[in-house]
C-alpha cells in the first residue's frame, strides 16, 4: 500500500468515526427525550395510548420548553437521516480529494453535511411549529404527542400514501438515488460552496421524506417502532435499487391502512 492509499484509508476511517459518533449521540439523545415531558422509551411503552390525562395545558409552551421541542425534531432527523446520507457524504469527500481542496476533503465533508442537517433543522422549525398549533387545536396530545383520534390519523396515512405517487416525491426521490449526477453537475469549490451543496441535497431530501415524517403524529413523535421502522424504509428506498418501487407499494400499503382504519370505526 503506497503513503496515498494509506492516508485516504485513514482519512474514510476518521470520516466514519465522526459519521457514527454524531448519529450515536443524536440516537442517545432523542431515546433519552433530554428536557422533555418523557423519554422516548416511556413513551414507547406506552404507544397504545391515544391520549392521557396530565399537568401539560395544551398548546401552553414556554420559549424554553418550544426550543426543546425544536432541538427534538431536529436531533431525531440527525439520527433518521444520517444512515441514508452518509454513503453520499463519503461520495463527496472522494470527489473532493480529486480537487485542489484535496487537502481538507475532511473539513470539506463536513460543512456539506452542516448544510444538508440545515436544510432538516428548517424542517425541524416547520414541525415544532405544527405540533404546537396541532395540540392548542386539541388535536394531537400534549403527552403522548401523537394525534388524540383514529380519523386524523387515518386520512394522514391515506395523504401520506398518495404523496408517493406524486411527480414531487418522484423527482426528490430520482434526485435522492442519484448522488453521483448531482455532485457532478453542481460541486462548487470552498467550505461555503460545500454547504450550499449539502442545502440544496438536503432540500431534496425534505421534499422527498416530509411527508413520511409526518406519519410520526400518527405513531407517536418519540415512538422508537416507528423512528427506526421510518429510518430503515429511507435508507431502503434511497439506496437499494428496488427504491422507486418500494416507494410506490409503501404508498399502496399506507392507502390502504388508513381506508381499513376509517372503515373499522364505522
Amino acid at each position: 500500500m503506497t503513503v496515498l492509499e494509506a492516508a485516504l484509508r485513514r482519512d474514510r476511517l476518521v470520516l466514519l468515526a465522526a459519521l457514527a459518533l454524531l448519529f450515536a449521540l443524536s440516537a442517545l439523545y432523542t431515546i433519552s427525550g433530554v428536557g422533555m415531558r418523557m423519554s422516548a422509551l416511556e413513551m414507547t411503552s406506552m404507544a397504545s395510548m391515544r391520549d392521557m390525562p396530565g399537568k401539560a395545558v395544551p398548546g401552553a409552551w414556554s420559549a424554553a420548553y418550544a426550543a426543546l421541542v425544536f432541538l427534538m425534531w431536529w436531533v431525531m432527523m440527525v439520527a433518521m437521516m444520517l444512515p441514508s446520507v452518509a454513503p453520499n457524504v463519503l461520495l463527496f469527500a472522494a470527489l473532493v480529494r480529486r480537487t485542489r481542496d484535496a487537502g481538507r476533503a475532511g473539513a470539506m465533508a463536513g460543512c456539506f453535511l452542516a448544510g444538508y442537517l440545515l436544510a432538516w433543522a428548517g424542517f425541524a422549525l416547520v414541525a415544532a411549529a405544527a405540533q404546537w398549533a396541532l395540540e392548542a387545536a386539541g388535536i394531537v396530545s400534549a403527552t403522548m404527542m401523537t394525534l388524540v383520534d383514529t380519523l386524523p390519523g387515518a386520512l394522514v396515512l391515506i395523504a401520506a400514501g398518495i404523496f408517493q405517487f406524486t411527480p414531487l416525491k418522484g423527482a426528490c426521490l430520482s434526485h435522492c438515488r442519484a448522488p453521483t449526477q448531482f455532485l457532478a453537475r453542481h460541486y462548487r469549490p470552498g467550505p461555503v460552496g460545500a454547504v450550499r451543496m449539502g442545502l440544496h441535497h438536503g432540500t431534496y431530501c425534505v421534499g422527498c421524506c416530509w411527508f413520511l415524517m409526518a406519519l410520526l403524529f400518527v405513531g407517536g413523535v418519540m415512538n422508537l417502532y416507528w423512528i427506526v421502522g421510518l429510518t430503515a424504509f429511507v435508507a431502503l428506498e434511497k439506496l437499494t435499487p428496488a427504491g422507486a418501487a418500494l416507494s410506490r407499494i409503501a404508498g399502496a400499503g399506507l392507502v390502504a391502512w388508513g381506508v381499513w382504519v376509517i372503515l373499522s370505526g364505522l
